[in-house]
């Protein structure tokens, strides 16, 4: 009896210490994702703030400082809600470079995310990507932005009518307000047609809570501020 009550202490401790380190572990990869990231985000403001010869009127620099300076604010993206296989591939994408295009600023929802090229997995792991055949992000037209449910785009759940995104480029910020959200299939690919207006659609899949591959699309519709 002394002899199995030793065994359980024994395997009581290992499993004590076995949930520690795997805590530590954890937090350490956050912690290293969160560098990583401001890293990233670090070296897009530094070319935000280099006097640019032929900048438009709304990205002049005034004294050497660009009013774009507000993407100097604390970071206020949430990744709690990512889920742990898409933490993981974030966290393994971090040591290749990627070339940041803008940032995509949702206030309300404290999303951040940065804006690559394309939509392969390496780029949806790292941030979000503008869709082929879309504007992009400082230009007219349709600018359409994919990212994954259960990373930068998770948070778009809670997304409403009237809510303000931001698009800051070394050009400027631009503003738009969300006019629609609509669930459709992925075949409709009407949602990122030209619209009468500049415009900005936001894509990722649906439903956000779902295992496997999702069956439907979750698109947010907005249009350039005036």
């Amino acid at each position: 009896m002394m002899a199995g009550s030793k065994m359980v202490r024994f395997i009581e401790r290992g499993l004590l210490l076995s949930g520690l380190l795997l805590l530590i572990a954890f937090s350490l990869a956050h912690i290293h994702r969160y560098v990583m990231y401001r890293a990233e985000m670090t070296r897009f403001e530094g070319n935000l703030l280099k006097p640019a010869e032929g900048r438009s009127k709304g990205g002049e620099t005034v004294g050497g400082e660009s009013h774009l300076g507000s993407l100097h604010q604390s970071r206020n993206t949430d990744r709690s809600l990512w889920s742990v296989q898409h933490t993981r591939l974030y966290q393994a994408s971090l040591g290749k470079p990627a070339e940041i295009l803008a940032v995509l600023r949702i206030p309300r929802l404290h999303l951040e995310a940065p804006v690559l090229e394309g939509t392969d997995e390496f780029t949806l792991n790292r941030g979000v990507g503008t869709i082929a055949g879309t504007s992009h992000p400082g230009r007219a037209g349709n600018i359409g932005i994919a990212g994954h449910r259960d990373g930068f785009f998770r948070p778009l759940k809670n997304i409403n009518a009237g809510d303000v995104i931001e698009l800051v480029t070394t050009s400027g910020t631009d503003s738009y307000a969300v006019d629609r959200v609509r669930i459709t299939s992925p075949a409709d690919v009407s949602v990122l047609g030209l619209k009468a207006e500049p415009s900005l659609t936001l894509v990722t899949c649906y439903p956000f809570y779902f295992v496997g591959p999702a069956p439907k699309r979750y698109i947010v519709e907005a249009y350039l501020k005036q």
